[in-house]
């Protein structure tokens, strides 16, 4: 297969073997793995903008089973330096895209507009979707006319391709759980995410809505991004001279110096002195945090992980949360009194700052922190599973020098597996440096890390893990409802780029 990412990793298989495995991240400590890119443009003093919450979006129609919406792909010019303005790729021109607030059981229908001038495809990240509207990474939505930047991708095989608009259909049948969507063009997914193609997509059930945790103003979505900009405004980021991937010295993942949440840098929100939930999701190409407070007694109680509801809740003092990760947390500003400031910071970078709470008023508070949050609990690993390995390495196979998964760069003809479905199996995925591993269409449960238990943020269902350098996570993981072709990947998006998947087969 010819694939249009080859004369890219020519061009990075020439200089990425200088780059070391600290540049990568390999160390003991938890760290970056990528590459600080800068910004020209002159940068604001943290904490002047309100943080802003997006919209929620209103289905154009319903019927007794489904709901239906539609969708534009289309550019904007925003301000989120101020006094420049931004061309974004948004959903609706938006910033994160608008909020999906849906029923789990009933279904989501979304007709997805190209006005861009480029291909797309939509992800919905967590979702258990059939495979026609999973997000194969050649189901390209060409934009009308069929042209655009991306238009060599028609000849590659293996894909659905539409012009115009594409429907995408979601049945919604899981858990209550924060889900996010974004694109996932082969070998343009980086780019185009960090250009603004990504939103929420929030499924309810009538288990979490029994629960007395904080709601309405009171629960808060944050999406945490970094992102660099030009003297201009403009996004920046290193596209390869051929405009097919990232520069080489960025194949490691490309780093902002520009916190965002909910599309704004480093905002500041009111709040009263009660308790919030807060629905963390890192929406960055390739950066980890450790989310910590500056000031006083705040700690992070989970609830919830990418699959929804844990069992109980689970208190933290920080939380390391890798690309593609989710965190519902409940934080208590009680103790605080009004005036005071608290500040979210990421400890993995020097205690840089994120965001601000200021505390305005004391208030009542009926909510409360149930001992007993979910009829979740734990799958004891059975005996006699289907074993299977993944290994996430930098290779050199075939000539295809940059990042691959058991020695092969991503081909969509090829598949790694073939799995069974409604029978649990144990996968292992190993590492070379920092991975953050997302698998397709089911979540899944953490077994053992290191050999050892599970890690202090693996609890609950989730869909993506944050594998350290050296590292091996075993999980226990069951396919159910759709057959056909899905993914397993590295989340860092310059990784996925540049071949770091593999497509397994539900049968």
């Amino acid at each position: 297969m010819k694939l249009s990412r080859r004369g890219f990793l020519a061009v990075a298989g020439g200089t990425g073997a200088a780059l070391t495995l600290t540049s990568c991240g390999l160390e003991a400590s938890p760290g970056q793995a990528g590459e600080l890119l800068r910004s020209k443009a002159p940068l604001p003093e943290p904490f002047q903008v309100p943080l802003p919450i997006p919209p929620v979006k209103k289905p154009v129609r319903s019927d007794a089973r489904a709901d239906y919406y539609r969708v534009v792909q289309k550019k904007a010019s925003v301000e989120i330096l101020p006094g420049l303005k931004t061309e974004v790729m948004g959903y609706d021109g938006l910033l994160p895209g608008p909020t999906f607030d849906v029923r789990s059981g009933r279904t989501t229908v979304i007709e997805q507009v190209n006005e861009l001038d480029v291909s797309t495809v939509v992800h919905l990240h967590g979702g258990h979707t059939p495979a026609a509207s999973d997000g194969w990474p050649l189901d390209l939505l060409m934009p009308a006319g069929g042209q655009g930047e991306h238009a060599g991708h028609h000849t590659m095989t293996g894909g659905d391709m539409k012009t115009g608009s594409r429907t995408y259909t979601y049945p919604n049948t899981q858990r209550a759980a924060m889900l996010w969507y974004h694109d996932h063009t082969m070998d343009y997914t980086a780019p185009q995410v960090y250009r603004g193609l990504f939103g929420l997509h929030i499924v309810r059930d009538d288990e979490e809505d029994r629960l007395p945790l904080p709601r309405g103003d009171r629960e808060i979505p944050l999406v945490i991004a970094d992102r660099a900009f030009d003297d201009n405004g403009a996004f920046l980021y290193p596209v390869a001279k051929d405009g097919i991937g990232v520069e080489s010295q960025y194949m490691e993942g490309v780093i902002g110096d520009v916190t965002l949440v909910n599309g704004a840098p480093w905002p500041v929100h009111e709040v009263d002195a009660v308790r919030y939930r807060l629905r963390f999701l890192n929406a960055s190409n390739a950066r980890r945090y450790e989310l910590a407070f500056d000031n006083g007694p705040a700690t992070f109680v989970q609830i919830g992980s990418d699959g929804g509801l844990l069992d109980k809740p689970v208190e933290h003092k920080t939380l390391v949360i890798a690309p593609a990760e989710r965190f519902d947390v409940i934080v208590d500003f009680s103790p605080y009194q009004p005036g005071d400031d608290i500040t979210l910071v990421n400890k993995l970078d020097g205690s840089a700052n994120v965001m601000r709470f200021k505390v305005a008023r004391k208030a009542a508070d009926e909510s409360r922190i149930p001992d007993k949050l979910s009829s979740y609990a734990a799958v004891p690993e059975p005996a006699g599973l289907t074993k299977r390995l993944w290994r996430f390495r930098r290779g050199d196979a075939g000539g295809h020098k940059g990042w691959t998964i058991n020695g092969k760069a991503f081909d969509p003809k090829v598949m790694q597996a073939q799995v069974k479905l409604d029978q649990y199996e144990v996968w292992s995925f190993v590492t070379d440096v920092h991975h953050p591993v997302h698998v397709h269409l089911a979540p899944f449960q953490v077994l053992r890390r290191g050999g050892g238990d599970p890690g202090e943020y693996d609890g609950g269902w989730k869909d993506t893990v944050d594998i350290r350098p050296a590292e091996v996570v075993d999980v226990l993981v069951k396919f159910t409802a759709h057959k056909g072709k899905y993914l397993i990947h590295c989340h860092n998006l310059e990784h996925e780029d540049m071949a770091m998947m593999a497509a397994f087969e539900t049968i």
